[in-house]
């Protein structure tokens, strides 16, 4: 299993579940120059359901948000094999 990073500060790094599968914890990744979060276009892809947070062995939950439907329910945000962030724009 994918463990968060943690920094000198004991910081845990971003993680979230990959989009492929929607159960495999996965890092995000960020430019090391521009120190920018790296997002892929996820318009297209499959649903794998809701659920609680994912969590790795050191009990780090994966980053989740709530939908733009209610503002209210929690979502998953899913991540791709490179560790960018999918992100659908409007």
């Amino acid at each position: 299993m994918t463990n968060a990073y943690r920094d000198e500060n004991n910081v845990a790094t971003l993680i979230g579940v990959l989009d492929s599968n929607g159960t495999t914890i996965t890092r995000m990744t960020s430019d090391p120059v521009t120190h920018n979060l790296k997002v892929s276009d996820g318009s297209t892809g499959s649903d794998h359901g809701t659920s609680n947070a994912k969590r790795d062995e050191n009990d780090v939950p994966c980053v989740m948000a709530v939908s733009s439907t209610d503002g209210v329910t929690p979502v998953t945000l899913y991540i791709n094999s490179s560790g960018n962030l999918l992100v659908k724009s409007t």
